[in-house]
C-alpha cells in the first residue's frame, strides 16, 4: 500500500497544534463551499472531524466551522460514500 497520506496542522482552543491526517476534500456547489474530512494522527478513536476552507487560501488556510445541520448531513453522506469505495477498493486488491 503506498504512504501518499497528507497532513494538516489543526490549532485548539488552548493554542496546541495537532497533526491531522486529510481523509478527504471536496467542494459542494450546494453550499458554494469546500471541505474537508480529517482524522487526528495516531488517535484511535476512529472520529472524525470536518471544516469548510478557502481553496484560494494556499498554505495559511483557516479552517471554519460547520455551523449547518445541513452542511453535516452533506458531509456524513459524502463520507460514506468515500468510505464505501475505499472498502471496495481495498476488496478487489485483495482478490
Amino acid at each position: 500500500m503506498e504512504n501518499d497520506k497528507e497532513y494538516l496542522l489543526v490549532t485548539d482552543e488552548e493554542g496546541n497544534e495537532i497533526e491531522c491526517e486529510i481523509i478527504m476534500t471536496f467542494t459542494s456547489e450546494e453550499f458554494n463551499k469546500s471541505y474537508v474530512v480529517y482524522q487526528i494522527k495516531d488517535d484511535e478513536s476512529g472520529e472524525y472531524y470536518a471544516a469548510s476552507y478557502d481553496p484560494e487560501d494556499d498554505d495559511e488556510g483557516k479552517l471554519l466551522e460547520i455551523n449547518s445541520e445541513a452542511e453535516w448531513d452533506l458531509i456524513e453522506e459524502v463520507l460514506e460514500s468515500f468510505l464505501e469505495e475505499e472498502e471496495e477498493a481495498e476488496t478487489e486488491e485483495t482478490k
